[in-house]
């Protein structure tokens, strides 16, 4: 389960500031969605385990945003964090879509923090 942060550098996730590490917290984040395709949920376990893996995310940014929230340069956080957010919305939308309609979703969303 949390084989994902076994390849992590941690040299190169060094920051000088608390905004630079919580940027990076969020472009870890936006990583581990990327990998999240919406069109690949076929079953009521696919639906559960994506809209999951949404919140759990959203908890986090949001963990982040309270611990950064006196940080200089805060903005840059809020604004990468509500880039994410946003997203997270876009994609529980399509996925509540699918479970109403019962339809076969088309679209990925790519969930990417650029600085």
């Amino acid at each position: 389960m949390f084989s994902a942060f076994s390849s992590m550098d941690y040299r190169s996730i060094r920051a000088d500031s608390p905004a630079e590490t919580a940027v990076k917290r969020l472009k870890g984040i936006g990583e581990v969605l990327s990998g999240l395709d919406i069109s690949a949920i076929h079953t009521q376990d696919d639906m559960t385990r994506a809209l999951w893996t949404l919140d759990t995310a959203d908890k986090c940014i949001r963990m982040i945003l309270a611990e950064f929230r006196t940080a200089p340069a805060k903005e840059q956080v809020v604004r990468e964090a509500k880039c994410l957010v946003d997203l997270i919305e876009l994609a529980r939308d399509e996925i509540s879509n699918y479970r109403d309609r019962g339809r076969v979703l088309s679209s990925t969303y790519a969930f990417g923090v650029s600085v």
